[in-house]
């Protein structure tokens, strides 16, 4: 009623809740985040509604006029005048991101000519920052609520508190309060009656599921083929037990931020892209949780520069280490008790060295209540073969049973998880995924057979497994797109269990699209992180706008300088590849297309081409080592004949060109080469 008084309120309409509030730039106004869009996930046990945010609606604090944010409209205050519906398919963000935008500029007089040209750099950042927040929350679709559960906390970290009378965004568990600073100025109040408008926000993933145990039931496509005839119904819970399974992964809000940006561990002993994956099982009255947790290597390490796969390097020695990874630990095993570490990383090649590090700080810090597990998945997977997880389960069976799980009924705990696994890769992303649902499936299926869900020797059904797998791969690809922009790159492993040439070439794009989205759109989401936390922007974002257009003129220059450098190597190379009998006519550094070399790889896979006036050579290049590893001569007499075309993708349009050198090997046709230019452009295909 105060308010009333004071001056004329304009009920702007409704929204969800509120997330904070935040100032993109000491230069800009503060903004009032609104939750404009929920979508419901599910429930958990005990009717927990858990959401997710999938639009905001930002709110500048320094104006006094109403700003249309296009919100749902109450009742209340409109009296049934709604707006005319326009027909739309749906509002498109980015026009209503310029709505907000306009709206803002014209209640800001413009002043002198000097000013004018800041204002407008200012605006042009104002605006990016913006889209990126309003990106954050739309696109990755990686924050959520519950008004009723507590997502912070684990159901064994719950159980504890039950009897716990303070309101929920008392009890969270501070790692994962995501919004925690933004919501500051609201939970410092210290009353009561605000206890209705603060939404405990986490980051990461969550998806609900009821699974039905029904060994009788063929997959989906024997299912829809005519010539069976359609079963009767029967009411399935009669005969087939169903439960309910969860996957919560929640982001620590410490050391958050984008790949490239933040790696190992800080100086408060948090690591970069650290992140809690439980998963629930819920049978009649029954709750099982078991919890995993991943996070980066905790050394200080980094890679710098944004080539397409940069060199990780430490950045501290080992007895300047020691202090920071105590630290980390201490603080794991107060909460975790147990700690088992798989790690993940290559055992050879550039990944070595961090990998080593690892050991020798876990070897250093001696204590009993960690195991170090490592696991080179790449050697062990090699040819796409990540069935090969399994040799890992297998050999820590003992361990994973050892360690229990929660299980909670309505009387009380039965018993706890007792320590935790923290699974590592480089980047804690796609191997990590691979793993830990692996991991979480063996543990499941002993789950279901305490409960008689499942009987004791057989595997889950096909349609549950499919399920199943699917949720861990939107989890693995959810976590990526947090850290590193893109989604993960073995998801159809996850999904189907089987890796396909499609998972193969998406892998290739994705990696080369990560790589290009680093370079810029990190800086701008990681401020945009940062000021979410409270953690004030080092980076001058005005000089990384600048950069950004230079960025693109100097890509050309490189790429000219790249081609000396190649033109040297064909050089040396021709001198030790052609005997003295043949004539050199040409040479020409192209990369390799053929998809299950790139998976095999992982990347590129640079080859020299040499033309003589007899043969030709086909001469693969490591760029780790910068030299020929293996090549091969083909006789001229052999080559049948060449195509060209575009390059072989899956999905789509094709970026590159390409040339198809079809051969005959022992008399026999049907084997080729397929090679395209390094870089898009008309005179490189040429």
């Amino acid at each position: 009623t105060d308010l009333l008084l004071a001056w004329n309120p304009i009920c702007l309409g409704l929204v969800e809740g509120v997330i904070g509030k935040i100032q993109l730039h000491s230069d800009l106004p503060w903004w009032l985040i609104l939750i404009r869009q929920k979508a419901l996930v599910g429930k958990l046990p005990g009717d927990h509604e858990v959401c997710k945010i999938t639009k905001i609606a930002v709110l500048s604090l320094s104006e006094m006029e109403p700003q249309d944010l296009e919100l749902e409209l109450c009742k209340k205050h409109h009296f049934g005048i709604n707006k005319p519906e326009k027909i739309v398919p749906s509002p498109d963000d980015s026009k209503f991101l310029l709505k907000t935008f306009t709206h803002i500029k014209t209640n800001v007089s413009a002043p002198n000519k000097k000013k004018v040209k800041e204002s407008k750099e200012k605006e042009k950042l104002e605006r990016r920052l913006l889209e990126e927040l309003l990106k954050m929350f739309m696109d990755s679709e990686s924050f959520y609520y519950s008004l009723t559960y507590d997502l912070t906390n684990s159901v064994q970290r719950q159980s504890t508190g039950e009897k716990d009378p303070r309101p929920l965004w008392q009890k969270v568990d501070d790692r994962f309060f995501w919004n925690k600073y933004m919501i500051q100025d609201l939970t410092e109040i210290g009353t009561p009656e605000v206890d209705f408008w603060i939404i405990p926000i986490i980051q990461g993933f969550v998806q609900i599921e009821e699974l039905v145990v029904n060994y009788n039931e063929s997959s989906d496509d024997e299912k829809s083929s005519p010539e069976t005839p359609p079963q009767e119904s029967t009411c399935v819970d009669d005969i087939h037990p169903r439960f309910l399974v969860a996957l919560i992964s929640r982001r620590s809000r410490h050391r958050a931020g984008m790949r490239y940006k933040r790696r190992g561990v800080d100086k408060n002993g948090n690591v970069a892209n650290y992140v809690e994956t439980e998963q629930l099982i819920h049978v009649h009255n029954h709750t099982l949780s078991f919890i995993q947790t991943r996070g980066s290597v905790p050394v200080f390490w980094s890679q710098v520069g944004y080539r397409y796969n940069p060199r990780p390097r430490l950045d501290k020695s080992e007895k300047d280490t020691v202090a920071y990874f105590c630290a980390h630990f201490e603080e794991q095993l107060k909460i975790y008790k147990k700690q088992v570490i798989i790690n993940l990383v290559d055992q050879a090649g550039r990944e070595k060295i961090i990998g080593d590090a690892y050991l020798k700080q876990v070897l250093l810090y001696n204590s009993s209540q960690l195991t170090y597990v490592s696991f080179d998945f790449h050697e062990h997977c090699r040819g796409m073969k990540f069935e090969n997880v399994q040799t890992l389960t297998d050999a820590i069976c003992d361990i994973i049973l050892d360690m229990k799980w929660c299980w909670v009924d309505q009387a009380g705990v039965i018993c706890k998880q007792e320590g935790i696994f923290r699974v590592n890769c480089m980047d804690c992303l796609d191997r990590t995924n691979v793993v830990q649902a692996a991991i979480a499936r063996v543990v499941m299926e002993q789950q279901l057979k305490k409960l008689g869900v499942m009987p004791p020797e057989q595997p889950l059904p096909v349609k549950c497994n499919r399920i199943y797998q699917i949720m861990w791969a939107n989890n693995g690809d959810s976590i990526s797109r947090q850290y590193a922009g893109t989604a993960a790159l073995k998801g159809d492993f996850t999904r189907t269990g089987e890796r396909k040439l499609a998972g193969v070439m998406k892998d290739g794009v994705n990696s080369a699209n990560r790589y290009y989205l680093n370079r810029f759109k990190d800086a701008y989401r990681q401020a945009v992180i940062d000021l979410m936390q409270g953690i004030p922007v080092t980076e001058d974002l005005y000089s990384i706008f600048t950069k950004e257009k230079e960025h693109e003129a100097l890509h050309k220059e490189t790429q000219r300088s790249h081609q000396e450098l190649i033109s040297q190597l064909l050089q040396s190379y021709m001198k030790l590849l052609l005997p003295d009998d043949e004539k050199f006519h040409g040479g020409w550094a192209l990369i390799d297309c053929d998809p299950s070399l790139i998976d095999a790889t992982h990347r590129d896979v640079d080859v020299l081409l040499l033309l003589s006036n007899s043969a030709y050579y086909v001469a693969y290049y490591d760029d780790e080592v910068d030299k020929v590893n293996q090549y091969q001569r083909l006789s001229l007499e052999d080559l049948e004949k060449i195509e060209i075309g575009p390059e072989p993708t899956l999905f789509g349009k094709p970026k590159f060109s390409c040339m198809r050198l079809h051969y005959r090997y022992k008399e026999t046709s049907g084997y080729f080469h397929t090679l395209r230019a390094v870089v898009r452009s008309p005179e490189e295909d040429g």
